[in-house]
């Protein structure tokens, strides 16, 4: 690895992720780093800032074209350790794409003494003496229908890498809803619906009862990839399925049934938990009078009630719900054997735990305002410490011993 390309710095995801969550107008910051690219056209750092701007400002299209500009003069992107020397440098691999494509190293990392290189990947995989010289290797590709075949090319040749290496790219691809729940099926202490893969026309024809029965009602249809609630809805009837159906243009849905899991007092409440070699780790809470949390939409802003609720599971996370837990939580662990994972779940009434999703491209981050969520920093450098333990003590294993055989 001694040949090291000159690499773009730039300022990254963490920086303008906590200027738009602390309400900043970023359309300034991003007219600026259009006129630097302007008057410099190889400056692809301000391509790739531009990028990432446009999208927190909702103009998708325009940032991916501005990505795709970027990494088509350079893939590697350094964000420098906050001290000097640099504890240990890390190098992930991210997939190109919108910004839930990959795991927010950078948010995990911002501040910390780990020095960290940013490659993006194709399916043309380079020579190791190509890339950055690097301590440790993290994949933080998250598990998308995009980002599969990155997954599968790099899979291999990282089994052999000169570096240790996180997350293995075999695994990322068993968390795919379809198949992450056939993994867990039957746990004790969880409820994982199986969700099947349907393509429009399979899922008309068995709406309307062709091939067989028709599905059990409610189910949950969503678009294949979609996150955060898009395109997501729970039907009830045929008729409503294929009212879905009419106003969606994707040609693939995920289906899974639809599991009630709402509390004694007619709330429903979603959380998020990481497990960070296999030690879970509470991110947040959102508790909302609809099914579909997501935690923007939960109006934690808006209740004092609901963050005092918040607050009090994450102080008591470790005695409490990560107790209660325990067995079904290493149960995930143990399925799908990643070093870093996030998981959206519920409770059941009957106390176990519901999984909506796995995946470790999950957001965390210490963004939101102290003066209502006083009580997360806490959380989240607990956070932030396991994950940099993590990575110390896996830079000081032999290379392939954090891979599986």
């Amino acid at each position: 690895m001694e040949a090291e390309s000159a690499m773009s710095t730039f300022l990254g995801l963490a920086k303008w992720l906590r200027l738009a969550l602390a309400g900043e107008d970023l359309a300034p910051f991003g007219q600026s780093l259009l006129q630097r690219a302007a008057d410099d056209p190889s400056d692809s750092a301000a391509l790739l800032d531009a990028s990432i701007v446009l999208q927190c400002l909702g103009n998708a299209e325009i940032g991916l074209r501005l990505q795709r500009e970027a990494l088509g003069q350079q893939r590697q992107y350094r964000i420098a350790a906050g001290t000097s020397p640099a504890r240990l440098r890390l190098l992930a691999l991210m997939a190109p794409g919108a910004i839930m494509a990959n795991v927010p190293v950078e948010c995990l990392l911002a501040g910390s003494d780990i020095e960290l290189d940013l490659y993006y990947v194709s399916t043309d995989v380079p020579d190791p003496a190509e890339l950055p010289e690097h301590d440790l290797l993290f994949v933080a590709i998250g598990e998308s229908e995009a980002n599969r075949p990155l997954l599968e090319t790099w899979a291999p040749h990282l089994s052999n890498w000169p570096r240790p290496v996180l997350n293995d790219p075999r695994c990322i691809l068993d968390v795919a809803r379809d198949r992450a729940c056939r993994r867990l099926q039957g746990r004790p202490g969880l409820v994982a619906p199986l969700t099947a893969r349907l393509d429009r026309d399979r899922l008309r024809a068995s709406a309307g009862g062709g091939g067989g029965s028709e599905p059990g009602f409610p189910l949950l249809v969503r678009p294949l990839d979609s996150h955060a609630g898009q395109g997501l809805t729970k039907v009830d009837t045929p008729e409503a399925l294929f009212a879905v159906l009419d106003g969606q243009s994707s040609q693939v849905f995920f289906v899974t049934p639809f599991v009630d899991y709402r509390s004694r007092d007619g709330r429903f409440r979603k959380f998020r938990v990481v497990l960070i070699d296999g030690r879970p780790f509470a991110v947040h809470m959102g508790v909302s009078d609809h099914w579909m949390i997501h935690y923007l939409n939960a109006g934690m802003d808006e209740s004092a009630a609901k963050r005092a609720e918040e607050a009090a599971f994450m102080a008591d996370f470790e005695r409490d719900f990560a107790r209660r837990h325990a067995q079904a939580l290493a149960t995930i662990h143990a399925a799908f054997g990643l070093d870093y994972l996030g998981i959206d779940c519920a409770e059941t009434a009957d106390g176990r735990l519901l999984i909506f999703e796995v995946d470790p491209a999950m957001v965390v981050h210490d963004m939101d305002p102290i003066e209502l969520y006083p009580y997360k920093p806490a959380a989240m450098r607990r956070i932030f410490a396991a994950f940099r333990a993590l990575l110390i003590a896996a830079a000081e294993r032999p290379p392939g011993c954090a891979m599986l055989s």
